[in-house]
């Protein structure tokens, strides 16, 4: 990598996110891979799973989630068979966008609540 594309992130701004908007936001890159690597641009599915990987590896680097080292480190090594080598591990489109569908549902559902509890204190207040 050419240094760091999520700056802000890797200043600890990451740490402060869920486990499931980490998840959700690494996902969201993968997909963007697979769509350039579907449109024939091997440039910018490149950019894009490096930005995934580098997400993956604050992820990895948080300590709230140390309980999840090893699904994280075994996700981290069927990505780079998949994008990078002879995909030994048989992944699928599919399959990675099932993988992360679930951790966008989680992260939307706790935007939409944490908003709703919001949104109920205000109420109280008057």
């Amino acid at each position: 990598m050419n240094g760091l594309s999520h700056k802000n992130l890797a200043s600890g701004k990451w740490f402060e996110l869920s486990f499931p908007v980490q998840m959700a936001n690494i996902g969201s890159e993968v997909i963007r891979a697979i769509n350039w690597k579907n449109k024939d641009n091997p440039q910018y599915c490149r950019q894009a799973f490096q930005r995934g990987l580098e997400l993956l590896y604050l992820t990895i680097s948080d300590p709230k989630n140390k309980r999840r080292l090893r699904e994280l480190t075994r996700l981290y090594e069927v990505l780079v068979d998949w994008f990078a080598f002879d995909n030994e591990y048989g992944s699928t489109e599919k399959a990675w966008q099932n993988y992360f569908l679930g951790f966008n549902y989680l992260a939307q559902k706790q935007r939409l609540t944490t908003e709703t509890q919001r949104t109920q204190r205000r109420l109280e207040y008057f």
